[in-house]
């Protein structure tokens, strides 16, 4: 979707649009607001809908109208079935919603993350989980570091194939033996004749079993002849050639997200091209710092969508559901816990968009260490917010929280995904402790 598609866009849906700027292209001050609540039906939302901009109100109309064509019933379907959610991820891409925050001139909207973070709260919220967002999960946040850094042949070939579906694309950076050790990593690519060639593992790599391209990070220089840990890492966007001998994807069986594949990855001497290298060589980990802040507003929105689902699911359940002659939603032993994680929501949903802002201000006028701590907090607060909202969901329906067909046990079990990945709470915590409260480093 091109600047120009969005702009009719804006006009078609939204009659009375006040600004046609982007946020991202505004400053954060000057971001304009609407006062009156936003819903998609005749339904209240749950979520408190007032200050959001004309641009992210509009992204939340037009991508519930898409996810209101896949049901609760499907994702049930996908995720006991394990079986990946390709019509949705076509959906998206028809209408190029996949290109959200890429730049106008490689077919993007030329938006900011403020309106991708709605986009992903919003697939969660309509009940496709995280295993809907994680369809679309690294389409847009692992092509940030390539849009910025790529070379004009990637630009003109890899990101408009992504944008408009034909190729999906996975993010490979953990590995099993340095975890969140980032600079500690161990596939090695060596530089040969016509390209490099790579040896090592990835682990809980997303849709590598249906993706053609990989945002690869691995070692160009070995860890002990760098001066710094932060050098010697290079950044490539791969081709997953499944023929080829020197590559092996192992499927891991897991406890949520099912509809979307995890996987383990082995590289041996898998050759991959010159033309493949992101920007320079030996500065993959400078390079792939611009999508890890992106990727934080992204799982927080992701966690927010999935708390309002359960909180939602549990309020009309507490509403309809009689014993001993009256709904259990009037006891406040159900009704106060709920609205306790409500509150817990809304003050991770203020975190978590003033978070984006921040990191849609360009201008260089807030500090990269400011966008860091905001980023980082705004997605442990989500995903903290969003454990509560589905933990008591499953409580508020008693024995039928338990059941598949009432879905909070989904939520549930897929609300860890945000707690753990892609850095865990205590690293988080680590890190405010360190770079806020300026206290001894502990790691």
């Amino acid at each position: 979707m091109s600047r120009i598609q969005w702009q009719r866009f804006l006009w078609s849906h939204r009659a009375t649009i006040s600004s046609r700027q982007s946020p991202c292209r505004t400053p954060i001050a000057r971001v304009p607001t609407v006062r009156a609540a936003f819903s998609t039906s005749a339904r209240r939302e749950l979520m408190e809908m007032t200050g959001f901009s004309d641009e992210q109100l509009t992204v939340r109309e037009a991508i519930s109208n898409i996810c209101s064509k896949f049901p609760n019933t499907y994702w049930q379907e996908r995720d006991q079935q394990e079986k990946d959610p390709k019509e949705f991820h076509a959906a998206l891409a028809k209408d190029g919603w996949l290109g959200i925050a890429l730049p106008e001139s490689l077919g993007g909207a030329g938006l900011g993350i403020s309106e991708a973070t709605m986009m992903m709260q919003t697939i969660t919220q309509s009940g496709a989980g995280m295993a809907g967002a994680q369809a679309i999960h690294a389409n847009v946040y692992a092509t940030q570091p390539l849009a910025k850094f790529g070379t004009q042949e990637q630009l003109e070939t890899t990101i408009p194939n992504i944008i408009n579906g034909t190729w999906r694309t996975c993010f490979g950076v953990t590995e099993p033996n340095t975890g969140l050790d980032t600079l500690r990593l161990k596939t090695l690519a060596t530089k040969t004749a016509d390209g490099y060639s790579v040896s090592g593992q990835k682990i809980w790599i997303t849709c590598a079993q249906v993706a053609s391209k990989m945002i690869l990070l691995a070692r160009t220089t070995p860890l002990e002849e760098v001066q710094k840990a932060t050098e010697g890492l290079s950044l490539f966007c791969i081709d997953i050639d499944r023929s080829h001998r020197g590559l092996d994807l192992r499927k891991i069986k897991k406890m949520g997200g099912r509809a979307v594949d995890a996987n383990e990855v082995f590289f041996d001497h898998y050759d991959i091209p010159t033309a493949s290298l992101i920007g320079q060589e030996n500065q993959g980990f400078k390079i792939i710092l611009h999508g890890m802040n992106a990727e934080r507003c992204l799982l927080a929105g992701e966690a927010l969508g999935l708390g309002y689902a359960a909180l939602e699911k549990a309020s009309q359940y507490a509403k309809e559901r009689v014993v001993f002659g009256r709904p259990i939603g009037q006891n406040q032993g159900v009704a106060h816990p709920l609205a306790d994680a409500y509150m817990k929501l809304e003050a991770a949903k203020l975190a978590t968009y003033h978070a984006a802002r921040l990191y849609d201000t360009n201008d260089g006028s807030v500090p990269f260490h400011s966008i860091g701590v905001a980023c980082n907090s705004a997605k442990y607060l989500a995903a903290e917010a969003a454990f509560t909202a589905c933990e008591r969901a499953v409580l508020a329906h008693g024995g039928m929280g338990y059941a598949m067909e009432y879905d909070v046990e989904r939520y549930l079990r897929e609300c860890l995904v945000p707690r753990i990945a892609p850095v865990s709470r205590e690293m988080i915590l680590n890190y405010v402790s360190e770079k806020v409260l300026e206290l001894p480093r502990s790691y």
